[in-house]
């Protein structure tokens, strides 16, 4: 039986591709770069919410998607010919490991945005699910990663929220992805629609077998550089930089104080969050402003903010219904100012 070189390539184990080390040690050092300035948002020196908009939003979802997308892609070239299971149980052991300490440990230090299911528990997940797909044909693969593509473009784009429920808030349901109102988390990376880069990686990977794309990849070096090199210790890294980064940021402040935050800001912050569960963003701009302005008028903005007045005090249940009325289309619920 005469076997065709594309064929025989295809069923050899792959050589190293020093590109997807380098890629991969790229991201990490992008998400360095991100998780710092969060650590400065933590210590005062940004706006708070400033890691969670505009565009260092973009900047964390971008770094996700490369992430996942080289899991996917990687995960195919561990592999190939076969599965190695032993390498594949004591990285997924590693990995799901990982994850249950970042749990235990932002539950304690951070309990109100503990990490419960971030980017390692969705990437030991997202294994266990690749490697069933790597039995599969590949044209299986492709329909996820597309059908995946076009619900997140949807859902993003098209008809924003039209695959939440309510239903899938809870924490053992929220990790699946379609939570209208999931629980803060410091970091949160749902199965959906995170698994779209995943299983794009794997499909492109899987396809990438049926040329001579793998060995041209491999032929064009790069495997040596410091990038590639830590791109090979990814997980070390990871569970490394964050103390260190959050340490220097700890650190700057004995130098350089951080600004006092604006107590305003902080309350249309907070005040937007709580209301934005129940109402509509502008709704909810029109209504915190408004409190804050009366709050203001009448004096009791410090008063309220120092716990001194509170929110069920006539006063501010008073000038909550006039800033209610004020607003149309009047909200279904009428929400209170926060503290």
């Amino acid at each position: 039986m005469i076997v065709s070189a594309t064929e025989a390539a295809a069923d050899a184990k792959p050589p190293r591709i020093g590109l997807v080390d380098t890629v991969r040690g790229a991201a990490l050092i992008a998400m360095a770069t991100y998780h710092f300035s969060w650590d400065l948002e933590f210590m005062g020196y940004l706006t708070p919410g400033t890691a969670e908009s505009g565009w260092l939003k973009i900047y964390a979802r971008a770094i996700a998607t490369t992430f996942l997308f080289i899991v996917g892609v990687s995960l195919v070239l561990s592999s190939r010919p076969d599965i190695r299971w032993p390498s594949f149980w004591k990285r997924f052991a590693m990995i799901a490991g990982a994850a249950v300490v970042i749990s235990a440990a932002t539950a304690y230090f951070v309990p109100g945005g503990w990490i419960y299911f971030g980017i390692l528990h969705s990437i030991a997940v997202l294994s266990l699910i690749g490697v069933v797909f790597l039995r599969l044909p590949l044209p299986v693969t492709l329909l996820v990663a597309l059908a995946l593509f076009v619900a997140w473009i949807a859902d993003a784009f098209v008809m924003p929220g039209v695959l939440d429920s309510h239903l899938f808030d809870p924490k053992y349901l929220a990790w699946i992805g379609f939570a209208a109102t999931p629980d803060r988390s410091n970091d949160f990376v749902p199965l959906f629609p995170w698994a779209t880069p995943f299983f794009l990686g794997m499909g492109l990977a899987r396809l990438s077998f049926r040329t001579n794309l793998p060995r041209k990849l491999a032929s064009l070096g790069t495997g040596g550089t410091w990038l590639a090199r830590l791109g090979r210790h990814s997980l070390t890294f990871y569970l490394i930089h964050q103390p260190v980064l959050i340490a220097i940021a700890y650190g700057l402040t004995f130098i350089v104080a951080p600004p006092k935050p604006d107590p305003a800001a902080t309350y249309l912050r907070q005040c937007n969050t709580s209301c934005s569960v129940e109402q509509g963003e502008a709704l909810c701009r029109s209504f915190c402003q408004c409190t804050l302005d009366q709050l203001q008028a009448q004096q009791l903005f410090t008063p309220f903010q120092a716990g001194e007045v509170k929110a069920d005090d006539e006063r501010i249940m008073a000038l909550a219904s006039q800033c209610s009325a004020e607003i149309e289309p009047a909200p279904q619920t009428q929400p209170e100012p926060q503290q």
